[in-house]
């Protein structure tokens, strides 16, 4: 006895050929089985779907499961069962396999995307290949593309076979322009214009701002959308019953222009007569009261009514009852024009939480997320605890995103496991350089920063720089979990020399070694209080050629020195002076944060607030005191409103006359206001240069742009206006003439009074373009000051620089 199919569609003609032939045959019991024709399918596959084992007897109605089964498993053209003897023997032509699948033309729709369509209707890399299916490919590609308004998209497919039963399929797609909305008429409407309603809809017709937006092009989805924007637009204004009737689109003969009527039923304007609760009220009914944003009197509001359930539901998912429904009820009154609705309360099981697990990550130890949590194992899933776990975990400098997902525990209703999967960011910048120079001889300079080191989420920095002229060494290390309990610490320790001439101040040489220590205790959950204290040991030195404010500054503060022969005080090229002081600075503070992320947030406040002064028995006496404040507005879609506001002040106390130069203000720059040169605002001494100031105000107003997804966590764009400057406040000895020696005056000195004055602020917009990149944060901005100083008598102008460009660390 013989069966063979040629083709699928002769499979009933086959079998019942087959019976007939069978028939008149006997029975017989399978001594062994043979297979033929096979070459990438293996024994061991063939064997697993067939239904016929060595031992069985074998009748008809088992030879035609045998056969269903070999053409079901798709890897066979063709199958024939045969008889020899006791032996069953099936000979199979095996259908070739995919070994290449290209697709070429498509720029509208992902390449990745198409695959996995194609591969739902089984075309894919290694599968076996069916020619029936190519024409499925085409309607399904076709389809994509009418749902995305491509009318004139044209699907082509070809086939190469190459060796070993294989074939390279290709696809070559023409996608054709998307068809323009040319019309869109609203039948039925009698109390909502056509413009009114048209203006909420995503889809325009012909525009000018299509040019750009590209929202003349039709799409179905997005119809779908415009459709569900105009029933709550009536729903959400008193129309509880609006209906949309029908929705017809139409199509030009040459598939390019698009012409949509909907027809509407407005029906009547209800409003709300009552409102009510029911059910079981595991939350107390005056706070689910609270609550409901419909009120007798109002028209009825589709949207009022779904953030009312929102808020239910939310509220009832901080106390574990994640699974909460809320169903609201309305009672419409046709002849009185009226609502109520009830608010039935289903709070369900409450629910807990099994396990929680951290995935994505390898280079951070599990302790350092888990002590970020405020949802815990075996306790109740709160939703409000999960949010914030999840935007504590976010806001660790060396996390780009995170999300969570609860996952029911299969046979346990009341159980769930929390996954976060979090997508690692860059842990820190290292950067350095080795040059060369004429006056400052080998130049060497080097910085690590590293926010999660060893894994253990602490940050460690570094920064070596050495030059003849220029010495820096400084390591600091901060862990903010130093006791489970959250207080932390912060140490860090400096050494810096700065000799000669600088750019941004007259000459002079500073020498100091500085240490602090700093504990923060947190004492709410966006809140910390920190206290420290800081050790300074310092040497400065002017000359002839520093400026007269540098000079007065060593003659009367801390222990003054001389090498000069008369005990002067750069009255000669061979003279210099200084003076030795040592400081201990007692500092505190106080830190709000509720920011949605460090690095580029979004939304939330930051306040900084920090005092410091130095501790009796200081050789020079000081105060200062510092406000921070960060405020992020989220406007519309992903445009958002920063604001940034810097305040600083210091005076010195007891005998000292001034505050030492590291404690001084400087505004000016990528940092403070932009557009006007690095540090070189406020009070000019006598030679010329910034010499900075006590009192510091600056205030940066940012508007943020959308940026594209894939850069968001590396890339902001923002336009701003920029106010600031640095003053000298009263309380001071040191004094401020308009004789710039720099300048050639040789003049009678006119005192200039550096205090605050509002008319002094420096003022810029401009636009600025900010990227994280492992060197560190590059700063770019071309700003147009608004409000400078353009000289007057002996003061020179503001020095104004446009375009600017700054390389420095965010961490």
């Amino acid at each position: 006895m013989k069966l063979k199919r040629t083709g699928a569609g002769l499979l009933l003609a086959l079998l019942l050929s087959f019976s007939a032939s069978f028939a008149a045959s006997d029975d017989f019991v399978v001594d062994q089985i043979e297979l033929q024709g096979l070459q990438r399918i293996s024994e061991g596959t063939v064997y697993n779907y067939l239904p016929v084992n060595v031992g069985d007897r074998l009748d008809q109605q088992r030879l035609q499961e045998a056969l269903r089964a070999m053409y079901g498993t798709g890897f066979f053209d063709d199958v024939e069962l045969r008889r020899d003897g006791s032996t069953l023997i099936i000979a199979v032509r095996e259908r070739p396999s995919i070994a290449s699948f290209s697709i070429e033309g498509n720029k509208d729709i992902k390449t990745e995307d198409l695959e996995s369509n194609l591969a739902n209707v089984g075309l894919k890399r290694g599968g076996s290949f069916d020619r029936s299916v190519l024409d499925n490919v085409k309607q399904v590609l076709t389809q994509e593309y009418f749902n995305r308004g491509k009318y004139g998209a044209r699907i082509e497919t070809e086939v190469t076979e190459i060796d070993n039963n294989q074939v390279r399929l290709k696809v070559d797609i023409t996608e054709g322009d998307r068809a323009r909305v040319r019309q869109i008429n609203i039948v039925g409407n009698e109390t909502f214009s056509d413009k009114e309603l048209l203006g909420a809809f995503e889809m325009k017709t012909p525009n000018l701002q299509a040019l750009w937006k590209k929202n003349d092009r039709y799409a179905r989805e997005v119809l779908s959308g415009d459709l569900e924007t105009l029933t709550s637009y009536y729903m959400d204004r008193g129309y509880a019953n609006f209906n949309i009737d029908s929705t017809q689109v139409a199509i030009s003969p040459d598939k390019k222009d698009i012409y949509i009527t909907v027809n509407v039923e407005e029906g009547d304007v209800y409003t709300i007569e009552d409102v009510s609760l029911s059910g079981d009220m595991v939350v107390s009914e005056e706070q689910l009261k609270r609550l409901i944003l419909l009120k007798p009197g109002q028209y009825f509001s589709r949207k009022l009514l779904t953030q009312t359930t929102e808020l239910m539901s939310f509220r009832l998912g901080q106390d574990g009852f994640a699974r909460a429904r809320i169903d609201p009820i309305p009672r419409i009154d046709d002849e009185a024009k009226t609502v109520a609705i009830d608010f039935r309360v289903d709070p369900g099981e409450r629910v807990y939480v099994r396990h929680i697990e951290f995935n994505g990550t390898r280079n951070v130890n599990d302790e350092v997320f888990r002590r970020e949590m405020r949802q815990f194992e075996a306790a109740p899933l709160s939703n409000t605890a999960l949010e914030r776990s999840e935007e504590r975990i976010r806001r660790l400098p060396f996390v780009e995103n995170v999300s969570s997902e609860t996952v029911p525990v299969p046979g346990s209703p009341d159980e769930v496991d929390i996954t976060f999967d979090i997508e690692e960011g860059l842990p820190g910048q290292f950067g350095g350089g080795l040059g060369f120079s004429g006056s400052q001889g080998l130049l060497l300079n080097g910085n690590f920063t590293h926010t999660n080191f060893l894994g253990s989420g602490e940050r460690v920095a570094a920064q070596v720089s050495s030059g003849r002229y220029r010495t820096i060494y400084s390591l600091s290390h901060a862990d903010n979990y130093r006791t489970p309990s959250g207080i932390g610490r912060n140490v860090s320790l400096s050494y810096s020399d700065f000799q000669g001439l600088t750019t941004e101040s007259s000459d002079f040489s500073i020498e100091s070694i500085v240490g602090s220590v700093e504990y923060s205790w947190p004492i709410s959950e966006y809140a910390r209080v920190r206290f420290g204290g800081s050790y300074l040991d310092t040497q400065q030195i002017a000359t002839v050629f520093s400026s007269d404010q540098n000079r007065q500054f060593v003659q009367t503060n801390g222990n003054p020195f001389s090498f000069s022969p008369d005990g002067g005080c750069g009255t000669s090229l061979s003279d210099f002076c200084g003076t030795k002081f040592r400081a201990f600075e007692l500092f505190g503070g106080w830190v709000y944060d509720s920011r949605d992320r460090v690095i580029f947030p979004t939304r939330g406040t930051r306040h900084v607030l920090s005092v410091g002064a130095t501790a009796p028995g200081s050789e020079v006496e000081y105060y200062t005191a510092n406000y921070e404040f960060t405020r992020l507005w989220k406007l519309f879609g992903d445009w958002t409103l920063g604001w940034n506001v810097e305040l600083g002040i210091g005076e010195p106390m007891g005998g000292s006359t001034d505050l030492p130069p590291s404690k001084l203000f400087y505004v000016g720059g990528p940092e403070t206001v932009r557009g006007f040169e690095n540090s070189r605002l406020g009070p000019i001494d006598s030679q010329g240069n910034p010499n900075g100031g006590n009192l510091k105000t600056v205030s940066q107003l940012e508007l943020l742009l959308p940026t594209p997804e894939k850069l968001r966590g590396s890339t902001r764009f923002s336009l701003f206006w920029d106010v600031g400057n640095v003053f000298y406040t009263g309380g001071n000895d040191i004094t401020f003439t308009d004789c710039i020696a720099a300048l050639g005056f040789n003049c009678s000195p006119r005192p200039i009074d550096y205090s605050f004055d509002a008319d002094a602020l420096r003022q810029s917009v401009g636009v600025a373009a900010q990227w994280l990149a492992p060197l560190g944060t590059f700063r770019f901005s071309y700003a147009v000051p608004i409000q400078s100083f353009d000289g007057s008598g002996r003061i020179p102008e503001d020095d104004v620089e446009r375009f600017q460009f700054s390389v420095g660390s965010t961490f």
